[in-house]
């Protein structure tokens, strides 16, 4: 019996499923997938075993993955419902899903768990919020359920309350980052550069940016603070982002992004 199953090989699933195998040997993994196509490729680019339908993959393994669109999750919960038992984890990647509504789906003796991983987890560069009511598990069982996510990135436990917020900050953010790298390519290209050289100063500046946050553990206006000199050019840079709205236009768009969680 496999540990860990997937029902959705898409972007996301793959990523993870990528990532576990860094972790796990290709035996302790399953997966299922829409098409016939889809489960042959992916046995041969990983040699990871397919199950032949959900209800398959649900019943050999112990941690399943729900990795398909949210137009899909009826039809897969229904085929899974009388397969899963207490014992399994389900695992919801669908954003605005509650554990609550899931549990209404597959019956409230089930423990389900909700992730919310992000696309740069297909590098190993991914960032999962991680909810579930915690007194059902097993100290090992949560473990595991970071140790999934860790394998594709880092991941946090976060209460369900802010997993419409995990969205925002870190579920749809790197598109709003890639619109940023674009924009700053954009204006090293007007200026001059190759654009394919500027792609690779912008993103390296942000990426860098990106890991000073972390590593440093300094506030972010602290950091900004320090690359401004008096009088110089990053100020007057800093003062255009700011008469411009570009706070207010992050801060609005992530507030659409929560708003339509809360829609789903």
């Amino acid at each position: 019996m496999a540990k860990i199953g997937f029902i959705g090989m898409g972007n996301m699933g793959s990523a993870i499923l990528h990532g576990l195998l860094k972790e796990f040997p290709k035996e302790d993994l399953i997966f299922t997938a829409k098409t016939e196509t889809t489960k042959r490729r992916v046995y041969e680019e990983t040699g990871v075993m397919y199950a032949d339908s959900n209800a398959e993959c649900a019943n050999r393994c112990k941690y399943l993955i729900l990795a398909v669109k949210p137009q899909f999750y009826e039809e897969v919960l229904k085929a899974i419902r009388y397969i899963v038992t207490p014992e399994h984890v389900v695992i919801s990647l669908a954003p605005g899903r509650t554990i609550e509504q899931l549990k209404l789906s597959l019956g409230n003796d089930k423990r389900i768990a909700r992730a919310m991983p992000n696309t740069p987890a297909m590098i190993g560069e991914g960032m999962t919020g991680i909810s579930c009511i915690q007194e059902e598990y097993a100290p090992q069982e949560l473990e595991m359920l970071k140790r999934i996510f860790l394998s594709c990135g880092k991941a946090e436990l976060v209460d369900e309350r802010l997993m419409d917020a995990v969205v925002c900050a870190s579920g749809s953010s790197p598109a709003f980052a890639y619109m940023f790298i674009e924009a700053l390519a954009d204006s090293a290209v007007r200026c001059g550069m190759p654009r394919k050289q500027a792609y690779v100063f912008a993103a390296q500046a942000v990426k860098g940016a990106a890991a000073m946050v972390l590593e440093t553990g300094e506030h972010p206006g602290i950091l900004k603070d320090k690359v401004c000199s008096p009088a110089g050019t990053t100020i007057e840079g800093v003062a255009a982002l700011e008469e411009y709205g570009m706070r207010n236009a992050v801060l609005k768009a992530s507030e659409a992004v929560y708003k339509k969680c809360t829609r789903i």
